[in-house]
C-alpha cells in the first residue's frame, strides 16, 4: 500500500493591518511546524514581528495591558526562532565564504548542524506551548482599539521622531567608534525605526520603505558576520594561524563592503537622515504633534473625553481673559496655557481606575509618562499639579505635589490649578459649544458663561470651586449667567 504523504500548509501572499498579521501568525505556526524549514521560520519570524512591533507602537498609546502580553507571549517563539534562524544564516555564510575541502567550514558547519537540530527540539517545544486560544481572542479585540487611531496621522509621525531620534544618536556613536557593539546597536535602533514607519505610516513607507530595509539589510549582515568570527574564534575552528589570518581577511572585506555602502547612503549633506527628518513633525507642530498624542492616551483612559474636551475649551477661554487683563503670573520658561491644556485634557484619567480620589491618580498616571518630544518634564511635571488639585483639597505651599516643582512654578500652578476647577465646575454637560467672557469691575472678575443659572444645583458646585481662584488672584471672582444669541 502506497504510504501517505503529509504537506505542509501553502504559504499565501499576506495582507495588511493587525488582524490580517495576527491571523497571519496561526498559519505560519502551522506551517513552520512541518520541519522549520528555513523558509517558513523567516516568514513566521515576520509575522510575529509585525504583531509585535504594532503592538509596541500601540503601547505608546493605549495603556490596555492586552498589547504588553501579546509582545510578551509572542516574544518566547520568537527568540526560540531566532536561535535557529542564526544557525541557518550562519550555514549560508559559510557555504558561501567557504567551501568542502576548507576544514575551517566544516568544523563551522559541524556546529551549525549541531546547533540547528537543537535549536529545532527547542523551537518545536516553544511552538507547542504557544497559546493560540488566547492569541485568537486578541484577534477580536485588539485590531478595534488599533483602528482607533489613523494611519498616516501625526500622532504616529510623533512616535516615528522619537525613533528616529534615538536611531540617529546611535548612528552618530556608531559612525565615530565603529564598534562591533555600536553598530549592532544602530541595526536594532534602525529598525525600530523602520518598524514605525512600516506599520502606522503608509505614505512614508512607499517613499522610504526600499532604503529602510536595504539599511537594516547591511547592518544585519555586518552583524552576522561579527557572529560567524566569534562562533569560530569559540570553537576553535582555526587549525592554524594562516587559515585564520585568510578567514579574517575575507570576513573583514565582507563587512567593510556593507559598512561603506551604508555610510555612502546616510554621511554627508544628501544622507537620509535628513531625506526623513524632513517629513517628521518640527517646530510648532512638534508641539502641537505631542498634544495630539497626549489628547489621544487619555482618549483611551477618559470616561467621559467630551466633557474634558469641553472644560479644556472653558480653562483655556478662562485663562485668556485672565491674562489679558494683567492677573496672571507667567514664566517666560515654558508655555503656562499649553500646560493648562493639557492638564485640562488629562485631568480625568484617573477614573480609569474609579471615581474615589481620581484626580490623586490622574496626577500619578500623568507623572509617570515620558515626556513627549517637544515637551520639557518641567512642563508635565507642571501639568499632572494642576491635574491633582481640579477638585478635592486645596493645595498647600508646603504640600508635596507644589514641592516637587521649581519654586518660580508653584505660584503659577495654584494659579492654573484654581482656572482648571472653575473650568471643570461651569461645563453643563449639555453639550453645548462653550462660550465665557471675563472682564474686571471695580476689582472683581466677573465670569459670564453661556448655560450657567444661579438657580441650578451646579451653582453650588461653582461657588466652591471659584474660592480658589478667588485666593490666588486676591479678588472676588462673580459668576453671571449669559445669553447667547440664537445660531452663535
Amino acid at each position: 500500500m502506497e504510504a501517505t504523504q503529509t504537506i505542509a500548509p501553502v504559504r499565501t501572499k499576506p495582507k495588511l493591518g493587525l488582524r490580517a498579521w495576527m491571523e497571519r501568525v496561526l498559519a505560519e505556526c502551522d506551517r513552520a511546524a512541518f520541519g522549520f524549514e528555513a523558509d517558513a521560520v523567516h516568514d513566521l519570524r515576520v509575522a510575529l514581528r509585525r504583531c509585535r512591533s504594532l503592538a509596541d507602537g500601540m503601547m505608546a498609546m493605549d495603556p490596555d495591558s492586552s498589547w504588553k502580553n501579546l509582545k510578551k507571549d509572542g516574544k518566547k517563539l520568537f527568540q526560540a526562532l531566532g536561535d535557529l534562524r542564526d544557525m541557518q544564516v550562519m550555514q549560508e555564510w559559510i557555504e558561501k565564504l567557504g567551501d568542502a575541502n576548507d576544514p575551517v567550514a566544516v568544523k563551522l558547519l559541524n556546529h551549525v548542524h549541531a546547533g540547528e537540530a537543537a535549536s529545532k527540539q527547542e523551537a518545536f517545544k516553544d511552538l507547542d506551548q504557544f497559546d493560540r486560544k488566547q492569541w485568537r481572542q486578541w484577534t477580536k479585540t485588539l485590531p478595534a482599539r488599533a483602528s482607533r487611531v489613523r494611519p498616516g496621522s501625526v500622532v504616529f509621525k510623533h512616535l516615528a521622531l522619537e525613533k528616529w531620534t534615538a536611531a540617529y544618536a546611535l548612528h552618530k556613536r556608531a559612525m565615530s567608534t565603529r564598534s562591533q557593539t555600536a553598530l549592532h546597536e544602530l541595526r536594532i535602533g534602525l529598525k525600530r525605526f523602520r518598524y514605525t514607519v512600516e506599520n502606522f505610516l503608509p505614505q512614508q513607507h512607499a517613499k522610504w520603505g526600499g532604503d529602510l530595509k536595504e539599511l537594516q539589510d547591511l547592518l544585519g549582515e555586518v552583524h552576522d558576520l561579527d557572529v560567524l568570527w566569534a562562533t569560530a574564534i569559540g570553537i576553535a575552528a582555526f587549525p592554524d594561524l594562516e587559515s585564520r589570518s585568510g578567514w579574517r581577511e575575507k570576513l573583514d572585506s565582507e563587512r567593510a563592503k556593507r559598512v561603506e555602502r551604508y555610510r555612502e547612503k546616510m554621511v554627508g549633506k544628501q544622507s537620509l537622515w535628513r531625506v526623513w527628518r524632513a517629513e517628521l513633525p518640527s517646530g510648532p507642530q512638534l508641539r502641537a504633534a505631542a498634544l495630539s498624542r497626549l489628547r489621544v492616551w487619555a482618549g483611551f483612559l477618559d470616561p467621559d473625553v467630551l466633557h474634558s474636551q469641553r472644560v479644556a475649551q472653558l480653562a483655556l477661554l478662562l485663562y485668556d481673559g485672565l491674562k489679558q487683563a494683567g492677573l496672571l503670573a507667567v514664566n517666560p520658561l515654558h508655555d503656562s496655557r499649553a500646560v493648562l491644556q493639557v492638564a485640562a485634557l488629562l485631568h480625568d484619567v484617573g477614573k480609569a481606575h474609579g471615581d474615589d480620589d481620581h484626580h490623586k491618580d490622574s496626577f500619578r498616571m500623568i507623572r509617570g509618562l515620558v515626556h513627549p518630544l517637544g515637551w520639557s518634564g518641567r512642563e508635565m511635571e507642571l501639568a499632572a499639579v494642576v491635574a491633582r488639585y481640579h477638585r478635592g483639597a486645596l493645595p498647600r505651599p508646603r504640600g508635596k505635589a507644589l514641592q516637587r516643582l521649581e519654586l518660580a512654578d508653584r505660584r503659577i500652578a495654584m494659579q492654573l490649578a484654581g482656572v482648571l476647577r472653575l473650568a471643570n465646575a461651569l461645563d453643563m454637560r449639555n453639550g453645548s459649544a462653550p462660550v465665557l467672557q471675563v472682564a474686571v469691575q471695580d476689582r472683581t472678575v466677573m465670569v459670564h458663561a453661556a448655560g450657567y443659572s444661579a438657580l441650578d444645583r451646579s451653582a453650588e458646585d461653582v461657588a466652591a470651586a471659584r474660592h480658589l481662584l478667588e485666593t490666588v488672584l486676591r479678588k472676588p471672582v462673580l459668576v453671571r449667567g449669559m445669553r447667547v444669541a440664537s445660531g452663535e
